[in-house]
């Protein structure tokens, strides 16, 4: 996946989430954003790495965000990965 991939998938993400209001409502507290960073801040690869990494936090979100988008479940991962300056952990 590359980069301009990853920004839409993640644009995607900050869609979904933002047409979930119980789901928004925590993304804005975990996060201290606030609901003008959800429009100003759209184009902000750090921005979407954060809102990719909240759906990754639960399967549900994952399944839920995937589902209505019509993506593999494993695409927010690899759309963070591909995003500038998130690296793949190195688990060894």
């Amino acid at each position: 996946m590359n980069q301009t991939q990853a920004e839409v998938i993640g644009l995607q993400a900050l869609g979904w989430l933002i047409g979930n209001d119980d789901l928004r409502s925590v993304f804005l507290g975990a996060s201290g954003a606030s609901v003008d960073d959800l429009k100003t801040r759209a184009g902000d690869s750090d921005f979407l790495a954060s809102v990719l990494e909240f759906i990754l936090l639960d399967d549900a979100h994952v399944t839920g965000f995937c589902d209505a988008n019509t993506l593999p479940y494993e695409a927010p991962m690899q759309a963070l990965y591909a995003l500038p300056g998130q690296d793949v952990p190195n688990w060894t």
